[in-house]
């Protein structure tokens, strides 16, 4: 029977934000939801891809020396990378010694992610800290997830998974059992808008988050508040009257921030609200106001 792996992206150490604690979150690749204010655009796709940061170029030619597809080539004294022909190899990100080349995603076995975590134990233990599943969407690698979380389990670590939720319910029921504390986005209480801004409609999220708190899992949700997208009191009012009725650790509202400029163009993707700045304090105080009346409690940041 063939080794299960998963497709990942760089981990992220001592991370503090994805769970309690000191923790490792690994960001696995490819996710079921195309969000408009993605902050992770190399996430997106469930193939690997190489991304490009032109301003870290120093044109030194080692990169079109190398690349078996030609898609490196160097005229004039300035590089032009041609992502069509681009195979994701990786040579020349090997090759590159200014740092400008970086592929997402690396075919990673159980075994070697159980490398990666357990390198940061000691901080999981002093912090109660642990290890988070991000991506992308996790739960669209089922079979590693579910493996991953099993081992993480026999080595008594915390786990905790950050899922979009948009995934067939059966992925919930076979890591629910590995699972510590699930954290869940909630992006738009109506499902027509909720297409609009993810490529999705809400309908499933909503009813694998019911089944969720109905086992009793840890929950804690997360609110991306992204200005002109669901920063209305009537949306925010809506979506409080939802989660109040499903047993929640708590809300955490994420004000939107603007800095993934610079991914969107290593992997030449548009990106679609590079102006949009973040949402004013007040706005977030009275969020979590409303949040607050139905007897939520609320984290900021």
């Amino acid at each position: 029977m063939p080794e299960i792996t998963g497709l990942l992206l760089e981990p992220k150490r001592f991370a503090i934000h994805d769970g309690p604690g000191i923790r490792t979150t690994l960001f696995f690749k490819g996710c079921v939801l195309k969000c408009i204010w993605c902050h992770n655009p190399e996430s997106i796709s469930a193939l690997k891809k190489l991304g490009y940061y032109d301003y870290k170029c120093i044109s030194c030619g080692e990169c079109a020396d190398i690349c078996p597809a030609n898609a490196h080539i160097l005229r004039g004294g300035k590089h032009n990378f041609q992502h069509s022909l681009c195979t994701a190899c990786g040579k020349c990100e090997d090759a590159c010694p200014g740092n400008a080349l970086k592929l997402y995603g690396k075919v990673t076995t159980v075994d070697e992610a159980m490398k990666i975590v357990l390198a940061d134990a000691a901080f999981y233990q002093q912090s109660n800290g642990g290890v988070t599943l991000s991506g992308g969407e996790p739960l669209m690698q089922i079979d590693f997830a579910e493996a991953l979380l099993k081992e993480l389990k026999k080595a008594n670590i915390h786990t905790a998974v950050d899922s979009c939720a948009n995934v067939a319910s059966h992925c919930f029921a076979r890591v629910i059992p590995y699972t510590d504390m699930f954290l869940i986005d909630f992006k738009h209480a109506d499902s027509a808008e909720h297409k609009k801004l993810t490529g999705s409609g809400n309908e499933l999220i909503c009813k694998n988050l019911q089944w969720l708190s109905s086992q009793g899992a840890r929950l804690e949700i997360r609110i991306p508040v992204v200005p002109g997208c669901n920063d209305t009191l009537e949306n925010m009012e809506r979506s409080a009257e939802f989660l109040s009725k499903l047993y929640l650790e708590a809300v955490r509202l994420l004000p939107y921030h603007s800095l993934a400029g610079s991914k969107y163009r290593a992997v030449n993707m548009p990106n679609t609200m590079p102006q949009t700045p973040a949402p004013s304090a007040e706005t977030l105080a009275r969020f979590a106001e409303i949040l607050q009346k139905k007897g939520i409690s609320v984290k900021c940041g």
